[in-house]
């Protein structure tokens, strides 16, 4: 559902943001192999999700963990708009071989996907609305949610769907909806890498029906987990 913004980022808001001096962080290289889950967590981090599921078609529970760093000084206090305080501790994705002794072999980690929290009137957009991930028939489904409480009136979420081969986590299917709340105009686009086929639909939120077209992806263009870079700035059509 993507009303005005259907060539551009989820989150393509920092301009209307309110901006906080956000602490660096030194992302950490999780280790290799691990005994359990924990093994991968390091000092000051956290599991916030976990999922177990057949990534690799090996009929092993494959291991994905969201992990989230645990400092205080990336809570923020402010006294301008918005989330007061705000959360800015970064996530980080990992993904995790099951092997046959029970142990795991890390295959991926990325910390770029999953966008820090950075601007109090924008929606943190993994842990509100539609965010989260999912092990979905043997593929890794990524959400994240766009809400802002003053500089725009877009609201919807993207789901990225990655599928293990040629040796990563590469992109097979995109979805983002959007709803503009001021009018209820929505506005969605879907997008099949392994069929060239892009979905396009409009409508509104005060009928039933919608106008879908379909298109060919006219870029060769393919991505993976580690090519995406920031989830919520990615633009697959530009």
């Amino acid at each position: 559902m993507r009303t005005l913004l259907i060539a551009l980022p989820l989150l393509c808001l920092p301009a209307l943001a309110h901006a906080l001096d956000i602490p660096p962080v030194d992302y950490p290289t999780l280790p290799a192999t691990a005994a359990d889950a924990n093994g991968f967590v390091p000092r000051g981090w956290r599991i916030e999700q976990r999922l177990d599921g057949d990534l690799n078609t090996d009929r092993r529970a494959d291991l994905v963990l969201v992990l989230r760093q645990q400092d205080p000084r990336n809570v923020l206090e402010h006294d301008g708009m918005g989330i007061s305080p705000l959360d800015s501790n970064p996530r980080l994705l990992a993904i995790a071989w099951a092997r046959p002794d029970g142990s795991y072999a890390l295959a991926a980690q990325n910390h770029q996907l999953i966008p820090r929290h950075e601007y109090p009137n924008l929606s943190d957009v993994f842990e509100d609305g539609a965010g989260g991930v999912s092990i979905v028939r043997g593929t890794l489904q990524v959400g994240l949610y766009a809400f802002s409480n003053a500089g725009s009136w877009a609201t919807g979420s993207t789901r990225f769907t990655f599928r293990w081969q040629h040796d990563a986590f590469a992109l097979i299917g995109y979805d983002n909806d959007t709803m503009m709340r001021n009018s209820g105009q929505t506005e969605s686009v879907s997008i099949n890498y392994s069929t060239a086929k892009i979905r396009r639909a409009s409508g509104s939120i005060e009928t039933d029906g919608e106008q879908v077209g379909w298109e060919k992806l006219a870029s060769t263009q393919r991505w993976t987990l580690d090519s995406i870079g920031d989830g919520a700035a990615f633009n697959p059509l530009p």
